[in-house]
C-alpha cells in the first residue's frame, strides 16, 4: 500500500492507496481508533456498486453503520441535502465521536465534509473516493460545501478527513466521460506543480480513457496528483496564499458551470475550458510561450476533454459571473496564471478588456 502523509500543524492524516483497499476500510478506520457508530453518505448508482463491500469491511471491524443516500448531481449539492443528512444524524443519534464516511465522487465528498463539519460542530469524517476527480483533487485538502444558486461552492468551511482511502479498482465503474473529468485536474497539476507529471502525460500514446492507460501510468498520475495536492495543502491549508494555485483553471471554469445552470458540463470539463483560457489571458498578458499554450492545449485535446466556451454564453456574462468568484479580494479577481510548464502565478491584474480581447480570440 501506498501512503502518502498531508503534513498540517494539526490534523495530519494519510493518503492510503492501493487496489482492493476498500475491503480494508474498516480495519483502517479502526487502526484510527475511531468512534463506533458510522453514517455511510452516497449516491444510489456509487451505493449499489460499492455500498456492500464498504458496510462489511466496517462491521467485520466492530463498527455500527448507518446509510444516506443522495441522488447524483450537481444540481442536488444545496443546503436542503445537507439538512436531509442532518435529520439522518438525528434519527440514529450520531455522537461527536461517529464518522461520516463519504462514498463518492467529489459533490458527494464536498457536501459530506460539510455536514461532518458542522454536525455538533464537528464529527470524524473520512473520504473513500470513487472518482479520478475525487481520488486526486476534490478528497485531499479539506474543502467542503455546497453550491449557492449565485455560484458554486460559496457555501462551506475546511475541515480535514481522518483519512483518505483510494482503491483504483473501483474506477472501472466510472463513466468515460468521468474518466476524463478527473484527468484535467491531473493536467492541471502538470501545469502548476508537477512538470515531469506533465512531460509523462504528453508522451502517453492514449489518455481517453482507463482502459487505454497503462496500469503502472495511473498509478503514477494517482500518486503524483495526490503528492502534489498534499505538498501545496501542506504549505498553505486555508487557501492564504500558495493554495490558490490549486485553482488553475477553476475561475473560468466555475463561470461556465453556473452560467450552465451545473447541467451542461462536468466540473472536469469546465475546468478543462477554464484552463485553455487561462492560457489565451497569459498569452495575452505576455506571461507564457504560444508553444507553451499549444502543448496544454493538446493534451487537454487528447484527453478528449472540451476546449471552448458553450456558444450561448457571452463574454459580458463570464465577466459578471466571476465578480462572485470565491478568490476576490478587494474587488479584485485573482487568476491563476501560467508562466511555463509547472509553474504558475496569483496576480489580481487581469483586467476585463484583458479577457475580453483573450476569450473573443478563442
Amino acid at each position: 500500500m501506498s501512503r502518502i502523509t498531508v503534513k498540517l500543524p494539526q490534523n495530519s492524516y494519510d493518503i492510503a492507496i492501493a487496489p482492493g483497499n476498500l475491503s480494508l476500510l474498516g480495519a483502517e478506520m479502526q487502526r484510527l481508533k475511531l468512534g463506533a457508530k458510522v453514517l455511510v453518505i452516497s449516491n444510489p448508482e456509487i451505493f449499489n456498486y460499492y455500498g456492500d463491500s464498504c458496510i462489511k469491511s466496517l462491521e467485520k471491524a466492530g463498527f455500527e453503520v448507518f446509510t444516506h443516500l443522495i441522488p447524483a448531481g450537481e444540481t442536488h449539492k444545496h443546503l436542503g441535502s445537507i439538512q436531509q443528512v442532518y435529520d439522518t444524524a438525528l434519527t440514529y443519534h450520531l455522537e461527536r465521536s461517529s464518522t461520516f464516511v463519504a462514498l463518492g465522487g467529489g459533490v458527494i465528498g464536498d457536501m459530506t465534509g460539510f455536514a461532518a463539519a458542522t454536525w455538533l460542530r464537528g464529527v470524524n469524517f473520512v473520504q473513500v473516493p470513487t472518482s479520478l476527480l475525487a481520488m486526486v483533487d476534490a478528497s485531499v485538502g479539506g474543502k467542503t460545501g455546497v453550491n449557492h444558486p449565485k455560484g458554486k461552492n460559496l457555501i462551506g468551511a475546511f475541515y480535514q478527513p481522518k483519512l483518505v482511502l483510494i482503491d483504483p479498482n473501483v474506477l472501472k465503474t466510472l463513466p468515460v466521460r468521468e474518466f476524463r473529468a478527473g484527468m484535467a485536474e491531473v493536467i492541471k497539476y502538470g501545469i502548476i506543480w508537477d512538470k515531469d507529471l506533465f512531460d509523462k502525460l504528453s508522451a502517453a500514446e492514449s489518455l481517453s480513457s482507463l482502459e487505454t492507460i497503462e496500469p503502472q501510468l495511473l498509478e503514477t498520475i494517482i500518486a503524483r496528483s495526490c503528492q502534489a495536492k498534499a505538498d501545496v495543502v501542506s504549505e498553505d491549508e486555508k487557501e492564504s496564499g500558495l493554495r490558490a494555485i490549486l485553482n488553475y483553471g477553476h475561475t473560468i471554469g466555475h463561470a461556465v458551470e453556473s452560467l450552465t445552470n451545473y447541467e451542461q458540463l462536468v466540473h472536469g470539463e469546465a475546468v478543462g475550458i477554464g484552463m485553455v483560457a487561462a492560457g489565451k489571458i497569459a498569452l495575452e498578458m505576455g506571461l507564457w510561450e504560444k508553444l507553451a499554450a499549444q502543448q496544454q492545449d493538446e493534451l487537454i485535446t487528447k484527453t478528449g476533454l472540451p476546449t471552448v466556451i458553450p456558444s450561448q454564453i457571452l463574454v459580458q456574462d463570464i465577466l459578471e459571473t466571476v465578480k462572485n468568484d470565491k478568490k476576490v479580494k478587494a474587488g479584485k479577481v485573482r487568476f491563476i496564471l501560467p508562466t511555463e510548464i509547472g509553474k504558475v502565478i496569483i496576480t489580481d491584474q487581469v483586467t476585463p478588456e484583458i479577457i475580453t480581447q483573450a476569450l473573443s480570440n478563442s
